[in-house]
């Protein structure tokens, strides 16, 4: 079975029992400051889970794109990736254990609406119970009806068995199902002999039921919820691997035209593997707006290109990037429609970026050669902050004299980065295939320093732009005003002429110009500068006319009003629209005025005066009324 038929057959099971199909949301969280990437599938109804009706209804079903990066390092065994699909249900208030349960074997083991896989490979856990919530007996006496032997329902700890989007939200006790994938079948197994299986992936996961009734504040279990909900959730990539028979997630037909473009890259197995996931997640990224910067959403980007270049031994040519997301393209076609729309920007921004780190890497790589030949050439009895003086060695000829081993820790990993652009994760695997050996405490140590030192950096380099650049209006007068209006016009024509990725970054209006900061990783030509020109200048030719609505902030992300800093604003919002007399609506966006109420009363014509690099990822527009 194909993974476009897993999907199909997926929606259309739930949606002939009640459930309306919803389409993914971005990878960019639209109202969650708590993380930079949407982790699971569940995580864009929050909301819903937490109380507040769905205008879809009670239930509801998709394929939700998430990417987790916690297990990066894991990526290029059988299962992890960074990017995947979650296949989900959703029950609000409305069905609970029985259904969901039900549900969930039916579509596992139904050979006429489901996957059709075999019951006798299926194993399952719960919940086991602490201080929290009861031992789930509920779900295990749910799942022995439905003909599951009890001595293949394990019951679990927390740290398995419950499901938690973070410190707070809703959470709940969870139940697992796992398939075999052993060529003779694995029977019957202890609690122990399944815990090793586990370990082996013998067996994989494949579904998880998550029985929503509690929420969580801060990270403690605070009570119940009004609603008790129901999240299910199944990775399409483990699916496709089972149902097609794979034993590693790489060799599915999801990645079957993409692992063929990374195997001419290179011979090594797993190298193939991580170039041809971080890929995918850099091409999904790049689609959903994200660009490579040394901040947030646009350092994970980064990391993951510049891991994928150093994965192809530091030759990820333009053609091989081409055929990488012609690959990527191809398989998500009419599935998620921003890819291909996006493919030529996609390009652009991952050549752009492979073209830095290539400056740098070969550079990087000496000093790393040189201060870390080998680990044979280096034996001193070990030298995590040695200082004494070694004999000279050699390395690629030249004659280093009174070699001293530096100090790795996490502030000499930033220092590297800040120098060479080297992510923590690239720069400790290539010290390891230098020799070095590290734990894992030391590199969970490591780990801190360098994010210490990152935030320290972050902090210095935000309370320099606030001195630089304050933001916001610098007065309520006419002509600030007016200036206000012509920048929310503006943004609207940069949407229109470069694309959806473009969003607010920061803006600083006075009487006499308007400065404004936009995501976007190029310069823009004069030729697009000028129709956003012609384009403001329309919408103050036509006499538009601004009003102003107040809604739901969920409504106005539903109806795609253009908005920045979503989580700076209260749950009711005001929504700028500027329409001219012909119903032609130039713009669209959140904000907490002013504005003019009719664009007729701005005087002069916008003119663009200036357009230049603001940050990485980031340019800087200077306008004025002439």
């Amino acid at each position: 079975m194909t993974s476009r038929e897993i999907r199909n057959r997926f929606l259309s099971f739930f949606e002939r029992r009640g459930h309306a199909v919803i389409p993914s949301a971005s990878l960019v969280p639209e109202n969650d400051p708590s993380v930079l990437f949407t982790t699971a599938g569940m995580q864009p109804l929050v909301p819903y889970l937490l109380g507040a009706p769905h205008p879809k209804g009670k239930r509801l079903v998709n394929v939700q794109k998430c990417v987790r990066t916690q297990d990066i390092e894991e990526v290029g065994d059988n299962t992890h990736d960074t990017f995947f699909e979650m296949l989900g249900n959703w029950s609000l208030g409305d069905y609970f254990k029985e259904e969901a349960i039900a549900w969930s074997y039916e579509f596992l083991t139904s050979k006429e609406e489901g996957l059709g896989l075999d019951p006798a490979r299926l194993y399952v856990t719960v919940f086991e119970g602490d201080e929290r919530a009861p031992r789930d007996e509920e779900s295990a006496g749910i799942w022995k009806r439905l003909g599951v032997p009890a001595h293949r329902i394990y019951y679990l700890p927390a740290s398995k068995n419950w499901w938690s989007p973070g410190d707070n939200g809703p959470c709940g006790p969870d139940s697992e199902m796992f398939y075999d994938l052993t060529e003779n079948g694995l029977g019957d197994m202890t609690h122990e002999e399944y815990l090793a299986a586990d370990d082996r992936q013998d067996i994989v996961e494949i579904w998880n039921d998550v029985f929503m009734e509690y929420e969580k504040k801060d990270g403690a279990v605070i009570g119940k919820l009004a609603n008790k909900n129901v999240d299910t959730g199944a990775g399409l990539e483990r699916l496709a691997m089972v149902l097609q028979g794979k034993r590693n997630v790489f060799d599915t037909d999801i990645f079957e035209s993409l692992m063929a473009e990374t195997k001419k890259i290179t011979e090594d197995v797993r190298a193939q593997r991580i170039i041809a996931d971080h890929m995918r997640t850099a091409v999904m990224m790049i689609a959903d707006g994200v660009t490579p910067s040394n901040t947030d959403r646009g350092y994970i980007l980064r990391r993951l290109i510049r891991r994928a270049v150093v994965k192809a031994g530091g030759i990820l040519t333009p053609e091989h990037i081409s055929t990488i997301i012609s690959a990527i393209v191809e398989t998500y076609k009419g599935v998620y429609v921003n890819v291909e729309e996006n493919k030529e920007r996609i390009a652009e921004e991952i050549n752009r970026e492979v073209e830095k780190f290539n400056n740098t890497l070969s550079k990087a790589l000496l000093v790393l050669s040189r201060k870390f030949p080998t680990a044979k050439t280096l034996k001193n009895g070990g030298y995590y902050g040695e200082t004494t003086d070694i004999s000279p060695i050699e390395v690629s000829g030249t004659i280093i004299a009174g070699y001293v081993p530096p100090l790795i820790n996490g502030k000499w990993l930033f220092n590297f980065f800040q120098t060479f652009g080297f992510p923590f994760e690239i720069a400790i695997e290539e010290l390891e295939k230098r020799g070095e050996h590290f734990t894992g405490l030391e590199k969970d140590q490591f780990r801190k320093e360098f994010e210490a030192e990152f935030r320290k950096h972050q902090e210095l380099s935000r309370a320099g732009a606030e001195q630089k650049f304050k933001g916001g209006l610098a007065d309520t007068g006419e002509k600030t005003v007016m200036l206000h209006t012509c920048t929310h016009l503006m943004l609207a024509g940069l949407r229109k002429y470069l694309g959806e990725h473009v969003h607010q970054a920061g803006s600083n209006i006075t009487i006499e110009r308007t400065r404004f900061d936009f995501t976007h990783s190029e310069k823009v030509s004069r030729e697009i500068l000028d129709k956003v020109e012609a384009y403001v200048n329309e919408a103050i030719a036509k006499g538009c006319t601004v009003s102003i609505e107040q809604m739901p902030k969920m409504d106005a992300q539903t109806k795609g009003v253009e908005g920045s800093f979503w989580e700076k604003y209260p749950d009711v919002v005001n929504v700028y629209a500027v329409k001219a007399p012909d119903g032609t609506v130039y713009s669209q966006e959140l904000c907490g005025g002013p504005h003019v109420e009719n664009t007729g009363k701005i005087e002069g014509r916008f003119k663009i005066m200036k357009e230049e690099a603001s940050s990485a990822g980031v340019r800087r527009i200077k306008a004025i009324l002439e």
